[in-house]
């Protein structure tokens, strides 16, 4: 396996998981993974649901740190894990965020894009009376939207994750059909100094591309970005590190040597 540091993992302190930290640990050791990054959910202002009630994707992260430092001793040698979060981004959260961020020393954060217009795309509603491809706009226009109010975070993750549940998921769908939000986003990103990331879980799950598509990681290159780590958004053991060898043919083939870990906010370069 040429890549063997995953960059976005979720365990029981996300809403939406029930694997034990550990758990997630010991399967990592055994897929011979160097690094491990915990990314777990934080998402303000998620609407309340029948399956999600109010918090649920509020993390307490001095509960997930004491876990995640008592793990990482206890490992110490095999792998190391290190402290990391994703966060939802709307913006008239900006400040709210900021503050969540500074309040821990992360090794490394996570943008993500979880709702768009307080709603999340996950849900057939979002696609409710208009095309696919009004909704992908939406979802794409609001990453930018985002960008010009926040940024304390690493990478953004899962650029395109509205593809993953559109009616048509990513049939027709191309970074040239978006080519104008998508440049604006990569441009502006590139600017930032901050980096993408490959995100597999939508591979794993049989569909075509990674989140983003190659056409945008290609894009992001040709534009001058340069760092991309690489997660499975595994929420169980046995998706661990899934598709990485075929995610790192997509990313030589886009131009890549390298892709990126962190560690204190801070990244190191691993060759393809």
């Amino acid at each position: 396996m040429q890549i063997t540091a995953d960059y976005h993992l979720h365990s029981s302190f996300s809403g939406d998981s029930d694997t034990p930290m550990e758990k997630m640990i010991l399967r990592g050791i055994e897929l011979g993974l160097t690094q491990m990054c915990f990314t777990e959910h934080n998402d303000f202002d998620y609407p309340v649901t029948a399956s999600e009630p109010e918090g649920f994707f509020e993390l307490n992260p001095d509960a997930y740190l004491y876990d995640l430092l008592r793990l990482k001793e206890k490992y110490a040698g095999r792998i190391r894990i290190l402290f990391g979060v994703e966060l939802g981004l709307q913006p008239h959260l900006a400040r709210k965020n900021a503050a969540f961020a500074k309040a821990h020393d992360y090794d490394f954060i996570i943008a993500s894009s979880h709702l768009c217009g307080g709603r999340d795309p996950f849900y057939p509603s979002f696609y409710e009376e208009r095309t696919q491809e009004e909704a992908y706009r939406e979802y794409f226009t609001s990453i930018l939207d985002n960008l010009r109010v926040y940024s304390n975070f690493d990478v953004y993750g899962h650029l395109d994750y509205v593809v993953r549940y559109g009616p048509n998921k990513d049939e027709g769908y191309s970074y040239e059909a978006y080519r104008d939000i998508f440049d604006a986003i990569l441009t502006r990103l590139i600017d930032m100094e901050k980096g993408i990331e490959i995100n597999t879980k939508q591979l794993a799950k049989g569909l075509r591309e990674a989140n983003p598509c190659a056409g945008v990681l290609k894009r992001y290159r040709e534009l001058g970005g340069e760092i991309v780590t690489v997660g499975s958004d595994a929420h169980n053991p046995e998706q661990i590190a899934a598709c990485f060898d075929r995610a790192a043919d997509i990313l030589k083939d886009c131009g890549f040597r390298y892709y990126a870990t962190f560690e204190k906010r801070s990244p190191s370069f691993h060759k393809l």
